[in-house]
């Protein structure tokens, strides 16, 4: 098994869901410094591996430790290594560590950093770096793509849970019970987002409904919106507070939508490193949400999403990562920190991300 291979191989044996990622990021922490790397574990459990001269342009490469907590066996199986976070996103951040590491000689900082609780609404750990660091003058989130993929985009996301109660009745009382004003609310809120809402369309809004339980008396239901760029939220909430039914309305979290240009100095390094590799790039827009939506909001840096692995594989029964794409995304990113030496005199174009989430 090529060096490469047995540093994921070993990242997937260790479970990692969110909030208890502590033993793989000790484990990230020992490799970083094999190969050679300064590295240190922040206040929340962030990994965080540098190198370079420190003399230019700070490039920050963020991936993340925590996988969805559904454990998968971990097997080599000719080409494909299977494992939890194979895909999302353990493959990605462990090629970021690799080009990384062969980069030491990088006229400024390299930072590889391995994010907590990036599965949760509340992203934690990007959170903390977003406050604690300071700006980079460029992101790459170690997100799977493909290997000649580059993710420009995600929607922003929209978190709410909903409470009612009702006083206990008889199951034949015309009167609305709990339940049925849980049901109805959210028949409300698909309304309220429209009838042009799609999932896989990037400019359209569109709801998920995560989980709903309850009885006559009680009933309580959580749901996602995934919003397009420039989506009101304020007025949708508005909009919500008008069909509660007399139950409450939480908002857990809120993050605006994200998109960079093609002309986007990292998607441009990122496609220059594509071709390198024999490949065609292909830009991609996501209706999930990642990291990219929890830095953008407070860094106006070029930035984009990379990573080798199918992101139909993410949390999935069968999730694995082909190793020839694994070894070509390490190229893909070695390139691509060769082409962002002189970011600071590379013109910018006008950064899409900072507008995408206002309406």
């Amino acid at each position: 098994m090529r060096s490469e291979v047995e540093l994921l191989h070993g990242m997937l044996t260790i479970a990692s869901p969110s909030a208890r990622e502590g033993v793989l990021a000790r484990f990230v922490a020992r490799a970083a410094e094999a190969l050679g790397m300064a590295c240190t574990v922040d206040e929340v459990g962030n990994v965080l591996a540098t190198t370079g001269t420190g003399a230019g342009p700070t490039v920050l490469m963020l991936g993340h430790l925590d996988t969805v907590d559904d454990p998968l066996p971990v097997r080599l199986a000719g080409a494909r290594l299977y494992g939890r976070g194979a895909v999302d996103a353990k493959g990605p951040l462990a090629a970021m560590l690799l080009a990384a590491a062969a980069r030491k000689d990088f006229p400024g900082t390299l930072v590889v950093a391995g994010a907590v609780e990036e599965e949760t609404p509340g992203s934690r750990g990007a959170m903390h770096l977003r406050a604690t660091m300071t700006k980079p003058d460029a992101v790459l989130i170690g997100e799977p793509s493909g290997w000649s993929g580059i993710v420009l985009g995600y929607k922003g996301k929209l978190d709410l849970a909903y409470r009612v109660r009702r006083p206990a009745t008889h199951p034949t009382n015309p009167i609305e019970k709990a339940s049925e004003a849980a049901a109805a609310f959210w028949a409300d809120a698909v309304a309220a987002i429209g009838p042009e809402a799609s999932h896989t369309a990037f400019d359209r809004p569109a709801a998920t409904l995560y989980s709903i339980s309850g009885d006559l008396a009680e009933a309580s239901l959580t749901l996602s919106i995934r919003l397009p760029p420039r989506f009101d939220t304020e007025a949708l909430l508005s909009r919500l507070s008008t069909v509660v039914r007399g139950g409450e309305l939480i908002v857990v979290n809120s993050v605006t939508a994200v998109r960079s240009r093609r002309g986007d100095p990292v998607v441009r390094a990122l496609s220059a490193g594509i071709r390198r590799a024999g490949g065609q790039p292909r830009h991609i827009l996501k209706s999930a949400t990642s990291d990219m939506n929890t830095v953008a909001e407070v860094w106006d840096v070029p930035m984009a999403a990379y990573g080798p692995g199918d992101s139909h594989l993410d949390h999935a029964a069968d999730e694995h990562i082909v190793i020839d794409d694994f070894l070509r995304g390490i190229a893909v990113l070695t390139s691509a920190i060769d082409d962002l030496v002189d970011l600071a005199t590379l013109p910018l174009p006008l950064p899409l991300h900072t507008l995408v989430g206002k309406p």
